[in-house]
């Protein structure tokens, strides 16, 4: 490495080589087409994987999904694909656009407005696309 460059550039560089030689389909590999690859859960299928069912006295699968939002969204709102994952898989839980909204603003004191923001933005396209598709159904 030479004097003035970027240790953590070097580094990530490094472990971008050693993804791509365990994996050359690492090189093209774009977050939103994972999105693509892991289809929306039905309501059932959420609620008894991450619902009341095996744990009836706990959390239902809409709270548990904008709870991992808030979680999300204060890390600075840093992981595209899982946002709109999570709000997709939220709305499907039965979690209102309004829920969403509040849970991302409430996330703001504690991530920051721009991480708010952000995280408002992909919640809002992933609502529109989803809104797009049940109208041309």
């Amino acid at each position: 490495m030479t004097s003035g460059s970027n240790p953590f550039e070097a580094m990530m560089k490094a472990g971008q080589d050693w993804a791509k030689s365990l994996n050359p389909a690492l090189d093209t590999f774009m977050p939103k087409g994972f999105e693509t690859m892991w289809p929306t859960m039905s309501a059932d299928m959420m609620e008894a994987t991450m619902g009341k069912t095996f744990n009836p006295e706990g959390l239902d699968a809409k709270t548990r999904l904008l709870l991992t939002l808030t979680g999300l969204t204060i890390m600075g709102a840093q992981a595209d694909a899982q946002i709109r994952l999570t709000v997709r898989h939220a709305r499907e839980a039965g979690a209102t656009k309004q829920e969403i909204a509040e849970t991302i603003a409430q996330s703001a004191m504690f991530g920051g407005v721009p991480a708010m923001t952000k995280a408002m933005t992909l919640a809002n396209e992933v609502m529109e696309e989803d809104a797009k598709k049940d109208r041309d159904e």
